[in-house]
């Protein structure tokens, strides 16, 4: 294991109707920001709820609303421009990772003269962000409870990460209930981009983490287990209260201390949603048997075995066998969640993929992953198989 600081500050209110503990976390600022998306907090009451405490509490507040997923760089600078001229001292983000993150770079961008995209092509650091807290609709991201944001900019067909403890909230409110009435395809979109975060983690070049590597099989176990119910019995608040919980837990760094992570498969589903604006989670679900199955080799085969062992109970003599079998029983449960497997199922060619594969390792440095490292060619063959 490796050396690491621990710094998880984020107030976390679980359960149903903690949003009666909004009122202490803002009854402090003058002016905020109130970041949604397009309506659906309207539709099930929390939006008004929402009002009803910033009235009560005389706090001045401006919308930024219709906020995407795959959060648009338009939305950031538009919540910029909305933080300046009505003078800021806070946002309140209402909704999925997508509002999270655009709230995230408005955030910072707040502080910046320049075009807050240059803090995603690693010409400005952050030095400097408002500060925010979050009401969860969708478990997914861990934005909730992480400092990464991850934005798209249309212009340029880029979408792009970037991340500080600046950007950490100051608190979420996780009520499963708010994520009862979200259609079966964000739910099982959401429990893919959990496992992939997981993923990313435990697929590591530090072998010796023993604990993080069992939080890690947890957290994908609780997901299997629980994922199918919350699709097929959308109301079952045990289902979506561990879902919820498994989605901040995935990504608040819990599990990569003491180790790194490799996050290829992000890397490379960023340019596939830049260009095509798919569901990240969809994209996730798609690519990681593939790349499961492409980096399958004499040196990590024992990882790949020990996860089908530890994760979906696969025994037997011949690890690649294990191997093998632990990768088709991770294709067959994100069937099992109504997701696809291959690109074409989401209507997505290959007339792409060859600026998709350049551009993934172009924005990543020049190779991607540090599990196994990948070049051009090596996300080219990744794409191809999954066509």
């Amino acid at each position: 294991m490796i050396n690491f600081t621990y710094n998880v500050p984020t107030r976390i209110y679980f359960g149903k109707e903690q949003i009666k503990n909004l009122e202490k976390e803002i009854k402090n600022y003058k002016s905020i920001l109130l970041a949604y998306g397009a309506g659906s907090i309207k539709k099930c009451g929390l939006y008004q709820k929402v009002v009803d405490i910033l009235k009560a509490n005389n706090i001045s507040f401006c919308e930024l609303s219709g906020i995407k997923p795959n959060p648009r760089l338009t939305s950031v600078k538009q919540g910029i421009e909305l933080c300046r001229k009505n003078k800021v001292d806070f946002i309140l983000a209402v909704g999925a990772g997508s509002t999270i993150d655009c709230a995230k770079a408005v955030a910072f961008g707040y502080y910046y003269e320049g075009d807050v995209w240059d803090f995603f092509k690693g010409k400005s650091q952050i030095k400097n962000a408002l500060l925010l807290g979050t009401i969860l609709t969708l478990a997914a991201t861990g934005s909730e409870m992480n400092g990464n944001t991850v934005v798209s900019n249309e212009e340029l067909q880029e979408k792009l990460s970037v991340g500080s403890d600046l950007l950490r909230p100051v608190f979420s409110i996780l009520d499963p209930v708010y994520t009862m009435t979200l259609p079966k395809e964000q739910t099982a979109a959401g429990v893919a981009d959990i496992m992939a975060h997981v993923y990313e983690q435990y697929f590591s070049s530090v072998g010796d983490a023993y604990l993080q590597n069992r939080l890690a099989e947890a957290i994908l176990k609780t997901c299997i287990e629980f994922g199918p119910v919350a699709i097929n019995e959308p109301d079952n608040y045990e289902a979506r209260a561990n879902i919820m919980w498994a989605g901040s837990l995935a990504l608040n760094g819990l599990l990569t201390y003491g180790k790194t992570g490799d996050w290829a498969v992000h890397g490379i589903e960023h340019e596939i949603s830049a260009i095509y604006d798919l569901t990240h989670g969809t994209g996730l679900a798609i690519i990681y048997p593939n790349w499961m199955d492409y980096v399958l080799n004499e040196k990590t085969v024992d990882k790949f075995s020990e996860y089908a062992k530890n994760v979906f109970g696969i025994n037997g003599s011949d690890k690649f066998q294990i191997a093998k079998e632990g990768i088709k029983k991770t294709r067959d449960f994100f069937n099992l969640l109504g997701l696809p497997s291959t690109l074409s199922q989401v209507k997505i060619g290959i007339e792409n993929i060859n600026k998709m594969a350049e551009k993934a390792i172009i924005n990543n440095g020049g190779e991607i992953g540090k599990y196994v490292k990948l070049g051009a060619k090596d996300v080219l063959s990744v794409l191809q198989a999954c066509l």
